[in-house]
């Protein structure tokens, strides 16, 4: 009996992120598996973030492509991303997740080797728009691993995935910085062969997990297996906004496209993902066309970004582990990003000191945004969606950020910083606002999901 009151007081200090980092990595959520994934993904990102640091000098001074070409490379790259979430959310309704995740990094492999020997636009093209493809299917196939493996402590799981995945970030730019300082063709050559190793270790890491509960179609609830929330998500999605999915015959598995009320909830979550944009796009060119900042200061927006979600995102998750409560971080999300739209704002009107003060404040205050969001957007794309038809529904949530990634950027360029502080103050007031009806959004429909799924369905151990 004391042994196992002991478990349940290491589980609950584990729960409130309280076991250390270094301790909750070693006995994540979902154990052997969980942790061997953990690795894999660190040393994806290792390779994407060599990847990432390179790709655009690679292009320019070894392949020779303008700037036109480049830009033109990369929207398509873009586009392709986008298709990738909700394809991989379709095939894992039909195939297991394990097998689609070896397959995107053994996709991914081939693709970079083959640009170890592309010249052309026309092959390159195809080749960068089918790697980003394949990375953001395995982003969404991972998520779907983590949904099954890690069960109702998967905010514990998500937090331990940022952290790592920012390590691994971190590792690869570090790695990036000494070929790059190098120059030469071959330096390029190697760091492109150094992300390709990453993939292929990757997949030797995830080929030795076992696939988790729920294999094809997730698992259905209620103790007589049937796909009651088929019709329950119209009616769900219906009561969360006037918006059903629609007619749905009985016992068939509910279609993210057709339920209207999970689309607003995507929808909405786009430009709730602007902190990505902002802080690999907004801060620097604002920082060098509108402040007297010095430029050298630059790197240490990543270098913010990157200790703090390490340090803080295991705390983080461990306060929105519900789907309500990450409904309330949706709202503090958005009004972080409104003090840091409005810091950046206030940035040009003073030196160097005072720019540099509200630019690092407002890297901070982004940083911060970003950790609502990263446990808050998962959360509720989980909690949302109907049990037995997840696999689709995250793959449509992962869109989300998809095409943030291609129209953010866009966005804060052409028009937030082209009407100059005042572009930033509007931005930040409608995402303070839109967060709001996100909120509310997300509160309503897990009260029709909660009813729709009646007494003879037990209900998940998150949903409170």
């Amino acid at each position: 009996m004391r042994r196992g009151t002991g478990e349940r007081k290491a589980r609950r200090r584990e729960d409130r992120g309280e076991g250390g980092l270094w301790a909750q990595l070693r006995r994540p959520p979902g154990g052997r598996d969980a942790r061997i994934m953990l690795l894999a993904q660190m040393l994806d990102r290792a390779g994407t973030g060599v990847w990432a640091a390179s790709a655009v000098l690679f292009f320019t001074f070894v392949i020779g492509l303008d700037a036109g070409r480049l830009g033109l490379l990369l929207g398509a790259a873009s586009i392709a991303g986008i298709a990738g979430s909700p394809l991989a959310g379709h095939l894992a309704g039909r195939f297991p997740v394990r097998s689609l995740l070896i397959g995107c990094h053994l996709l991914r492999l081939g693709t970079l080797c083959t640009l170890l020997l592309a010249t052309r636009f026309e092959v390159l093209l195809p080749v960068v728009a089918v790697t980003c493809l394949g990375d953001r299917a395995a982003k969404t196939l991972e998520m779907l691993f983590a949904t099954r493996v890690a069960g109702e402590r998967r905010g514990t799981y998500r937090a331990l995935s940022r952290s790592s995945a920012n390590a691994g970030y971190a590792l690869g730019a570090g790695l990036a910085a000494i070929g790059l300082a190098v120059g030469t063709r071959g330096a390029y050559q190697v760091l492109i062969l150094a992300d390709a190793l990453s993939f292929l270790v990757a997949a030797a890491l995830v080929w030795r997990t076992r696939e988790p509960g729920g294999h094809g179609l997730v698992a259905a609830q209620g103790p007589d297996r049937t796909a009651r929330p088929a019709g329950g998500a119209g009616t769900a999605g219906a009561g969360a906004g006037g918006a059903g999915t629609g007619a749905v015959r009985p016992g068939a598995a509910p279609s993210p496209w057709r339920d209207r009320g999970y689309l607003r909830f995507v929808a909405l979550d786009i430009p709730l993902s602007l902190d990505d944009s902002i802080l690999e796009v907004g801060l620097p060119l604002w920082l060098v066309n509108h402040t007297t900042a010095p430029h050298a200061l630059i790197p240490a927006f990543l270098v913010i970004n990157t200790v703090l979600v390490v340090v803080l995102q295991l705390r983080v998750s461990a306060r929105v582990a519900r789907p309500r409560q990450a409904a309330g971080a949706v709202a503090v999300y958005g009004l972080a990003m409104l003090a840091c739209c409005t810091l950046l704002a206030t940035a040009t009107g003073g030196g160097a000191w005072t720019a540099s003060a509200a630019l690092l404040t407002a890297a901070m205050l982004v940083t911060f945004a970003e950790l609502m969001r990263s446990v808050s957007s998962w959360e509720l794309a989980v909690s949302l969606a109907p049990r037995e038809a997840r696999a689709p529904y995250l793959g449509v949530a992962g869109m989300a950020q998809s095409v943030q990634k291609s129209a953010g950027p866009l966005l804060l360029t052409g028009v937030v910083m082209a009407a100059g502080p005042a572009g930033w103050l509007a931005l930040g007031a409608a995402v303070t606002g839109l967060s709001l009806v996100q909120r509310r959004f997300s509160l309503r429909r897990l009260d029709a999901l909660g009813r729709a799924a009646g007494p003879a369905v037990t209900p998940e151990p998150t949903r409170t």
